[in-house]
Order: structure tokens, then sequence, then C-alpha cells
């Protein structure tokens, strides 16, 4: 068993900012696998599939993005998982936009999100999926987050979105370090590649993260 937790915050004015791309990515994953995430526990809205054999829970904090490691550790220990098994998404300042960068373990940089993700489990020892958003050097960090992407980041953000959602389902179906060596890069090398990622695409100006 597999949990996929993309972080974010819940709420319509938050759904098109950069600081939502781990739900947006978990809405694409969503529709690929044909679930709905309409079921609410553990402070989350989440929804139980399968890639392959394996069951996965795809799964989406209610808490706030400060706080996304209390709903997160409540549904850790409920299904007992290996951290392992656990993979998080998450927007990353510190990558350029559109990168997808995939690891094993670290800490949590500057993300707050990954920061309570990371107290509350006691540990950083599992899989995850980081969306470069880039940063601005006039915009105050918060806002700058918080803040909607532009036209200009669209294409860029919303192939980083599928990327990350065809790695999630290669660590699943292959393992970690298949994901790491098919899907980390940054968007320049993509643009060099004839062939679009595969799967069923998805446009971040339209991915609804209301669940």
């Amino acid at each position: 068993m597999y949990l996929i937790c993309g972080l974010g915050n819940p709420g319509r004015e938050y759904e098109a900012t950069r600081h939502n791309m781990g739900f947006i990515t978990v809405d694409v994953l969503a529709d690929r696998l044909g679930v709905r995430l309409n079921k609410l526990r553990f402070r989350a809205l989440f929804g139980e599939t399968r890639i392959g054999t394996e069951k996965v829970v795809l799964f989406k904090p209610q808490t706030y993005m400060n706080r996304s490691g209390e709903a997160l550790r409540e549904a850790v220990d409920f299904y007992k998982l290996p951290l392992s098994n656990l993979i998080v998404i998450y927007d990353d300042i510190d990558l350029p936009v559109g990168t997808v960068r995939i690891r094993p373990s670290g800490g949590s940089g500057t993300h707050n999100g990954m920061r309570s993700v990371i107290y509350q489990l006691g540990a950083d020892a599992f899989p995850r999926v980081r969306i470069g958003t880039g940063k601005n050097g006039v915009i105050p960090l918060e806002k700058y987050v918080l803040g909607k992407w532009t036209e200009a980041e669209r294409p860029l953000l919303a192939e980083a979105v599928n990327r990350a959602a065809d790695a999630c389902m290669a660590i699943v179906e292959k393992d970690l370090n298949f994901a790491m060596n098919s899907f980390n890069g940054d968007p320049e090398e993509r643009k060099k590649e004839a062939k679009k990622p595969e799967g069923a695409a998805a446009d971040v100006k339209t991915v609804k993260t209301d669940g």
C-alpha cells in the first residue's frame, strides 16, 4: 500500500496558486485513476484506488499548509504505513519553474508544510516529489507562493504537474530509483525532447483542487 499526499491549502481562493502544486498533482492522479476524493477523515480529503496491484490512498490535508503534518500523521498511524511507502508532493521555490525533482529523503528547506510533516512524523526518510516554482527577488515570499502563476509559467507548471503524476505512478509500479532516473530534470531539458509525457495531460489552468 502507498499513500500519495499532495500539500496545499483548501479553498477556491488558493486553487490557482503556486503553493497548491501538490493538491493539483493529486487531482490529476485522481482524474487518471477515476477516483473521487470525497472521503473526509484524518482532517483530509482522500480517495482509495489501485495502481497496478497496489492499493493507493490519494490524500489532501485540509488543515492548511502549515499544519499539514497533523493530518498526515493521523493517516500514517491508522494505515500503519511504512514511510518508504509515503510519497509527498509539494512546491519548491528553490527549483526553477517547471523543474521536477524526486528524492528519497531530505529536509524541509523553506517549506512550512514539509516542516510540519517532518516534525509530526519524526523522520524525513520518505520519498518526495518537488515541483519548482522559482523565486522572485521583489515580491515577498509569502505573497509570491500564495500568488497565482503567470501565463508564461502556466505551460511549464502544467508539464511539471503531469511529470510529477507520472513519477508517482512510476514509484508505485516500478521503484523510486526508476522514477528518479526517468523524471528528474528541468524544463529546458524537457524542451529538447520531442516526445510528450505519457498519460492524460492536464492544464493547471483548468484543474480543480476542491476534491
